[in-house]
């Protein structure tokens, strides 16, 4: 079992609930063979531009930051990482791009949940390969192609 603890800072309609989260974490994690801990943070604006020029050096918040845990040799915890979802831009994203706002927040922990096991985006190659494992998950969920879903 994926234990998951959601701390939530900013709270506006449309937030999925635990049972939700929980769904899309398991979702992403279902080719990994442990069981883990993840910590999602839903927070603002302002904390989520903060930890973006923080941590990754870039002004203005952000919909998605994952920190994959890294643990010192020897110490034994199941904990994956965590993620900080800024739910504003979440929500501003989805109109956007003209998405349900559920299947946008489901890509986005899938995304962070693959960040956490050691997916990314730096070059072509790496993009593909996560939007390819992003792809399959949500189509398992029942949500469309996020890189060409619209309503």
């Amino acid at each position: 079992m994926n234990d998951i603890e959601i701390q939530v800072v900013f709270e506006s309609k449309g937030q999925p609930d635990q049972q939700q989260i929980q769904l899309w974490v398991d979702a992403a994690l279902v080719d990994f063979d442990q069981d883990t801990e993840i910590v999602v943070r839903i927070v603002d604006e302002l904390e989520s531009a903060e930890l973006n020029e923080q941590y990754r050096h870039k002004s203005g918040p952000t919909n998605i930051l994952s920190f994959p845990v890294d643990l010192p040799e020897g110490v034994e915890l199941n904990l994956l990482g965590d993620l900080v979802i800024c739910a504003p831009v979440l929500e501003k994203e989805a109109l956007e791009q003209n998405k349900l706002l559920a299947h946008h927040w489901a890509h986005i922990i899938v995304h962070g949940v693959l960040h956490l096991l050691g997916y990314d985006h730096i070059d072509e190659t790496e993009a593909e390969l996560m939007e390819e494992k992003e792809i399959a998950i949500l189509n398992k969920l029942n949500i469309n192609n996020p890189y060409s879903e619209t309503i």
